[in-house]
This record gives C-alpha cells, structure tokens and sequence, in this order.
C-alpha cells in the first residue's frame, strides 16, 4: 500500500483495478477539514488523463508491474511484435499499447517494456534514437532562412521536421519526448 504522503511526479498506482502513473500533485489544506492532496493520474492502459483528490494519509494500492527488456522483431499489421529475451516467447501488442513511442523503435531493437499482469502496457525508451532519413525533399541552394526546416521520413515511419541540409540517407538523432530533431549522426 502507498500512503498519499509518498505520492511523487512518475509513481504507479492501482485504482479500481487499474493502474495509473501520477502526473502532477499537489498537496493542500481547505479552510476546513483536513488535508488533501489533488492529483493529476494518466491511465496506463488507455492514456486517458483524470483528475482525483485523495484524502490526506488515505492509502492506494501499488500495481503488480515488473520492466523486462525485449526486443522488438517486427510490424504485422497494426500490431507490434516482441520477443522475450530469456525465454523466446513472442508478444502480440496492439500499437495503441504501444502508443506514439512506436515510431522510434527500430526492428531489432531492444528496448525496457513496462508489464501489468502479464500484458504489455507501455515502452520505456532512451532520450534520443538515431533513425535514417528514408525520403525528404533536397535543400534548394540559396533557400536558406534561418530555422528553415522541411518534413521527413524516417526508416521507422515517423515524420520529423529536420533542415535544409538533411538529404536522404543521412542518419539524425531524434528527442523521444518530443519528435524533434537533435542533430546529424
């Protein structure tokens, strides 16, 4: 059981049967009564944003979820296919599981999985990836206003603004968080 006093921007926990990671937090005093702490949850399944007051010293439960490395082999239609390192076992997810973080993951690459009673329920990814421009359109010479960008493919299927100079081929390093461009590999 996790007591509201140990509630942190990250931790998991289970409402209801289901588990929810804490996005925001804040700790207040009504006039009257007792404390309270106001909370910001994402569902983890669904994504889903609610908000929730808990009583102050009120206990939730903690969810069973353990983080196993696998790998991920490929694409089959709108799910994801992984395979368990240890044992070999395949993993059919479907790609809202997944969610957005799946246009950063290479075919072969081993990535750290967040498990919820056995079933998949989000990717845990390093800050940045290094992914290979597929198709974008040339820099034209001269065309060169300060912060110019232009859209591109990466091999994974994600769209990233890069500049001018990226042509295809060309391996760039793209933010996780926010699908922004970082730099030339």
């Amino acid at each position: 059981m996790i007591s509201t006093k140990d509630f942190r921007t990250g931790l998991k926990i289970e409402i209801d049967g289901k588990p929810f990671e804490i996005i925001e937090f804040q700790h207040f005093k009504p006039g009257k009564g007792g404390a309270m702490v106001r909370t910001k949850l994402r569902q983890m399944m669904t994504g889903q944003v609610l908000d929730k007051t808990f009583r102050s010293g009120e206990k939730v439960e903690k969810p069973d979820m353990s983080v196993t490395e696998m790998q991920y082999i490929f694409r089959e239609g709108e799910n994801f296919v992984f395979m368990d390192l240890e044992t070999y076992e395949q993993m059919h997810v479907p790609g809202a599981n997944v969610g957005p973080q799946g246009g950063f993951i290479k075919e072969g690459d081993t990535v750290k999985v967040l498990l919820y009673n056995g079933e998949l329920i989000g990717v845990d990814l390093p800050a940045n990836v290094s992914l290979k421009v597929t198709q974008t359109d040339p820099g034209i010479q001269g065309d060169r206003v300060s912060n110019a960008t232009k859209p591109a493919t990466m091999e994974t299927g994600l769209k990233v603004n890069v500049p001018l100079f990226i042509n295809e081929g060309d391996v760039i390093k793209v933010d996780t968080r926010s699908g922004e461009y970082l730099g030339r590999e």
